[in-house]
């Protein structure tokens, strides 16, 4: 199974290439190139993958993570119409391409991830540079980090972090994430959170023994134990915003992601609707040539 973080790719593509990459009547495809550059790219790495989805973010603000802490995420700017634009175009052209995708107004990609990945009993290999992924890996699963052509397995992770893949919701509920406008505790590192973990089995176990985390050889236990107690609601907190979800109640329609073969009429149409030229097309696998190069 191969499951695709398709968000983080296309912002990517989008801040990486000028908009003065265009289609017709100048409208900006800066991600779409990107994008489509990355997705055949993967396809044709993962040619004997069979199982194949890409899990879409619908939006910044409607996550059920924002009904109980309404600053979620609430540092990241609103992505801007010639973003909004491209991309349902990347998500139309990735299902033209045979690939099944996924969005939720409620769930982020990485809950609808964690749920398809759930349901295998195979190896599972996730497309994404987001960290927070690396919670679900187990024997023989990799997070792909593409664009950087790094993979990580469970002890690659623990290598990287210092916790096994398992604990980075708690390391993340002490370090914080500000990516995602995450707390952790103030004045808690990623080293200290490793070690920490490496002498308690879970947050919840190290907040309910402030006396324990005073006893350990970390170091300034007695000031970590202090900042423990003055923020545990917020670790917890941090926590459950870190806690991807691994149990939506996806239909069979949802669940069905065997690789489908391209759609060349519609593919052909997208890019006629878009105004892309041959340089496009081809990537496509269209190998139209009566359009100028874009």
């Amino acid at each position: 199974m191969l499951l695709i973080d398709a968000s983080v790719y296309i912002f990517r593509a989008f801040h990486a290439l000028p908009d003065s990459i265009t289609g017709s009547g100048g409208r900006p495809l800066n991600a779409v190139h990107g994008y489509v550059g990355f997705l055949t790219g993967l396809l044709a790495a993962a040619a004997g993958e069979q199982r194949i989805a890409a899990a879409f973010d619908e939006s910044l603000t409607s996550s059920f993570r924002n009904e109980f802490f309404a600053d979620y995420k609430a540092n990241r700017e609103q992505p801007p119409a010639d973003l909004v634009d491209q991309i349902g175009a990347c998500r139309a052209i990735t299902e033209a391409l045979g690939v099944a995708t996924l969005s939720s107004p409620r769930y982020e990609a990485d809950d609808l991830i964690a749920t398809l990945a759930a349901t295998s009993d195979e190896s599972v290999t996730i497309v994404t540079s987001d960290k927070d992924l690396a919670q679900i890996l187990g024997p023989g699963d990799i997070l792909w980090d593409y664009a950087r052509e790094m993979r990580y397995d469970e002890a690659a992770i623990h290598e990287r972090f210092g916790v096994v893949p398992a604990a980075i919701p708690d390391y993340l509920a002490l370090v914080g994430d500000s990516a995602d406008n995450i707390p952790g505790v103030p004045g808690i590192g990623a080293k200290t959170a490793a070690a920490l973990l490496a002498r308690f089995p879970d947050l919840e176990t190290m907040l309910g023994d402030p006396e324990g985390v005073r006893a350990t050889d970390v170091r300034g236990a007695q000031s970590l134990a202090s900042k423990l107690e003055a923020h545990a609601e917020q670790a917890r907190l941090s926590r459950r915003l870190a806690t991807v979800v691994a149990d939506i109640d996806l239909d069979a329609a949802q669940r069905d992601i065997e690789r489908r073969a391209p759609d060349a009429t519609r593919l052909r149409q997208l890019c006629d609707e878009l105004g892309v030229g041959r340089r496009l097309r081809n990537q496509l696998g269209l190998g139209d040539t009566e359009s100028e190069a874009t």
